[in-house]
């Protein structure tokens, strides 16, 4: 902008100022001085010139601050010079210094020689978010603390506060002759209808931890600690953060605020048609549906995502956009409109300081708003606005739950309901709603319980009635209603996300592990709220990182409860993300595989240090974490086991260097023990895994934990054929990078090692055999333990390894790609391995018995596994199983 347009631009704003504002033409009158530093030097230089304005009174001093300061400022913001952010910030950081300086008298009035301290200013509302206009309120909380506080001998603690707090409401907004500074609003403090005007700062947290009322948690989205002793007002808003971003999501307090929006529409009806007279802060599509919509969003996923706490509506929606909550477009076209409303609003204020938010309904006001914004007339305006005022209501009206449709009580018309729904068996489905609505579970027995289960109702029955086997998934969800000791959470949840109905009725239906994990952690739905669910899950590096960041800001024992909770929810949304063909089973298998690794890294990481603390380290040694089977191979199901080697390498003769010495072997088997047990042992969040050690040397007969060397001399020495088989899906989890090398070195150099060739196939077929007698297939689709399955296309890969001394990779898939370009085993092989495996995975989520899915499953199983029905798939599978069988057959008997 070159400096002839922005001093036409200034003149412009000048002009339009003194012709169509009352107020501004006034204070223009008043400080010429401010006029002239505007015209030459600009926004920021008028801004300082209205903030040094001096007074030996207080009270003149503040007030004729702000009135310069607005003059300032509107200048600037209807030149284009100040966006909307610049002007907000300029008047609440004007509002903070005024409130700190006011607070401060009031105390050394009284006490002139104390320390100005005790009393902290918590602001909320716009101030809160430093997004104030050019007439709102202030609206504020006032605390104080009881040991602190400046007073006199014989004065009580909440009475000289309340005195304190009276002197400075006067301060703030009684006008004089120079205006007043601002209107003070203490009604958000608890029960203002029966609570003093300051409040002890124990009772305000009191108040908040256990009485307060949902929409209070909105509210307090934008709270910060503006002014008085901020170390006070911050250490409040800590100590209830808890309360205001709840992990589990709480819909009551969204539910509430659409309550509030639509009680707030209904009042200011006459205000709700867009046009002259809108009312721009309260009408439909206005600025606090604007807000309310982001502080919405913000409630549902703040709770568990601290970057999305941002108090100023601009940067919520930026925050909620970035996360992928909100559609980029959507966020944009409410930002938008946020500016916009906005500006128009200040506007209207800047005419003669009112508190007002609407539009005039008198043309000729209309067009004065319109023409100081530097718009032709009130129309243009009108229309300027009207696309944004669309936008936002759009918005907010989809957030706005009308009266749901119930299920009737008419015992006839219910049936006729079900019926409609898809229940072929209608007596059952009838009894299950009767049921619960006996109250007998207690889930059920509180009028909050009932009215959200009832709201939530109609959508789930829907779901489940059009699903495979809708009497099934009605035992199972009254499974998870009977086990809840709180359940309104959870049907709130499922009214206000329908989507989530039909997810929980494909869960009941199909899955019953999931169904089973959500019997005993019905919040495991908070994390299905949105997409960002079924995004890819992160990898086994990124996710020990998380686990260990928790490790390092919690005691060990919350910790590991914290971790067991990460790992249940992770392995819960995998489940999922695989029951609604959100990602191809061999994809889920490797998240499962990951979340383990990574939560075998940070437990063992966050034992050891426990264990240093009261018996040292040994200096020099450290532990490796061998993992194989599925997991060595990153082919991990929901159902599988963790196959562990504890591996330990020290220098010979090592003890450990605490009070009470201990000798290396000692020490990392006391380590090993405890590590399996953070692992496995169940606690209140349930267990991690099922630890299976029986694959070290000696198998259950051995130490937990072996040195290097022992491992190596009883792998060359005295391991069967079956052990260097195991050995072909190890791979290091834990230790140094340069351990873990040192470890795969050796396992490599042992299975090149291996033996003879002869030996090994009939080593491995008489195994087979053995197996075949002693853990036979479960039934005829046991494509795992039965002929052609899993477990003899591993055999035969792993006996292509040994006796070729090749492809030595703890996963088939890669050992398979090596073996088909050495010409040892033909390209089929990965297609079926992967049929196989997508099999197995699915099966291990949603089979019943003898590994075969119920009938009303098998729709899905084929979906899942790529296939259009299920004849198909099992065709498919069975020629898979045939060409394995092959395959082993001629690994087994070639010479």
């Amino acid at each position: 902008m070159t400096a002839t347009v922005l001093m036409a631009d200034r003149e412009g704003a000048i002009e339009r100022a003194e012709a169509y504002s009352p107020f501004l033409k006034s204070a223009a009158a008043l400080f010429p001085d401010i006029i002239a530093t505007f015209r030459s030097e600009g926004p920021d230089a008028a801004v300082g010139a209205a903030l040094a304005i001096h007074s030996d009174s207080i009270a003149e001093k503040l007030r004729r601050r702000r009135h310069a300061l607005a003059l300032a400022v509107a200048l600037a913001d209807l030149g284009g010079e100040g966006s909307l952010e610049w002007v907000t910030a300029a008047l609440s950081d004007f509002a903070d210094a005024a409130i700190s300086e006011a607070v401060r008298t009031v105390i050394l009035e009284r006490m002139p020689d104390a320390v100005p301290e005790g009393i902290a200013i918590i602001a909320l509302g716009k101030l809160g978010s430093r997004e104030l206009n050019y007439s709102s309120d202030v609206d504020l909380i006032m605390l104080f603390d009881p040991d602190r506080l400046p007073r006199r001998p014989r004065d009580d603690p909440a009475e000289a506060a309340v005195r304190y707090g009276r002197r400075f409401v006067e301060l703030m907004q009684q006008r004089t002759a120079d205006g007043y500074v601002a209107r003070v609003d203490l009604r958000l403090r608890p029960a203002p209808e029966v609570t003093p005007i300051v409040l002890p700062v124990g009772a305000a947290i009191s108040y908040y931890e256990s009485s307060a009322l949902p929409w209070e948690r909105a509210a307090f989205i934008r709270a910060r600690a503006a002014a008085g002793d901020t170390a006070l007002g911050q250490s409040f808003l800590d100590e209830i953060r808890p309360f205001i971003w709840r992990r589990a999501v709480d819909f009551g307090a969204i539910e509430e605020i659409r309550e509030i929006s639509l009680r707030i529409r209904d009042h200011y009806a006459q205000g709700q048609a867009f046009g002259p007279g809108y009312d721009l802060k309260r009408g439909r599509g206005g600025i606090r549906e604007a807000e309310f919509f982001t502080q919405v969003v913000q409630l549902i996923h703040g709770g568990r995502e601290i970057g999305l706490r941002s108090p100023a509506t601009l940067d919520a929606l930026r925050a909620l956009a970035s996360a992928g909550h909100l559609e980029p477009q959507v966020a944009a076209a409410i930002g938008v409109a946020y500016r916009a409303l906005r500006t128009a609003e200040h506007r209207v204020q800047m005419i003669d300081d009112r508190q007002d938010h609407r539009l005039p309904g008198d043309a000729r006001a209309l067009d004065a708003v319109a023409k100081l914004h530097g718009m032709e007339d009130g129309p243009a305006l009108v229309d300027w606005l009207r696309p944004h005022v669309e936008a936002v209501g759009a918005q907010f009206d989809s957030l706005i739950s009308e009266r749901e449709e119930r299920l009737s009580n008419d015992p006839d018309i219910l049936r006729k309901e079900l019926t409609a729904m898809g229940f072929a068996d209608v007596d059952e489905a009838y009894r299950r709603v009767q049921d619960w609505r006996s109250g007998r579970s207690r889930s059920l027995r509180s009028s909050a319980a009932r009215a959200a289960f009832e709201q939530m109702l109609p959508n789930l029955m829907n779901a489940v009635g059009t699903g495979p086997d809708p009497v099934r998934a009605l035992n199972r969800f009254s499974d998870v209603v009977d086990k809840l000791s709180s359940g309104v959470n959870l049907y709130r949840l499922l009214a206000a996300r329908p989507r989530l109905a039909d997810l929980l009725a494909l869960i009941l239906a199909h899955a019953p592990p999931l169904a089973d994990q959500l019997g005993r952690r019905p919040t495991l739905l908070d994390g299905l709220i949105d997409e960002s669910s079924f995004a890819p899950p992160p990898d086994a590096n990124e996710l020990a990182k998380r686990f260990l960041a928790v490790i390092d800001r919690d005691p060990f024992d919350i910790a590991l409860d914290r971790i067991r909770r990460m790992v249940g929810e992770r392995r819960f949304a995998l489940g999922v993300q695989l029951l609604a063909a959100h990602r191809d089973p061999i994809l889920i298998a490797e998240g499962y595989s990951d979340l383990a690794e990574a939560a075998i890294v940070a437990l063992a990481e966050g034992v050891t240090r426990e264990f240093a603390r009261t018996h040292g380290t040994v200096p020099g040694g450290q532990l490796v974490i061998l993992g194989l089977g599925r997991l060595g191979g990153r082919a991990l199901t929901h159902a599988s086991d963790l196959d562990l080697i504890y591996l330990f390498d020290a220098p010979e003769g090592a003890v450990s260097n605490a009070n009470k010495p201990m000798p290396a072997t000692d020490y990392y088997n006391r380590l090993a023990s405890r590590i399996g047990a953070a692992l496995g042992t169940p606690t209140a969040a349930g267990p991690l895994y099922e630890v299976d050690t029986r694959l070290r040397p000696q198998g259950a007969q051995g130490m937990l934990a072996v040195s290097l060397a022992a491992f190596e001399a009883y792998q060359r020495n005295e391991a069967w054929t079956w052990e260097h088989m195991a050995l072909c899906r190890s791979r290091p989890l834990t230790g140094t990078n340069e351990a873990k090398a040192k470890v795969r070195d050796l396992v490599r150099a042992i299975l090149r090692d291996s033996g003879d060739a002869a030996t090994i196939r009939a080593d491995a077929a008489k195994m087979r055999e053995e197996m075949a007698r002693h853990k036979p297939p479960a039934g005829a689709l046991d494509i795992k333990l039965g002929e052609g399955g899993l477990v003899d296309l591993e055999f035969a890969v792993h006996i292509l390894q040994l006796t070729n001394k090749t492809a030595l990779d703890p996963r088939l898939e890669v050992a398979i790609e090596a073996l088909v370009k050495a010409g040892l085993i033909d390209q089929g092989a990965d297609a079926d391995l992967r049929l196989l495996s997508r099999m197995l995975v699915v099966l291990r989520l949603v089979s019943t018995q003898g590994m075969e899915p119920a009938e009303e499953s098998h729709e899905l199983v084929a979906r899942l596994c790529g296939f259009d029905e299920w004849d198909a798939l099992v065709t498919a599978i069975d020629a898979a199983r045939r060409r394995i069988a092959s395959r082993w057959a001629k690994v087994r008997e070639s010479e």
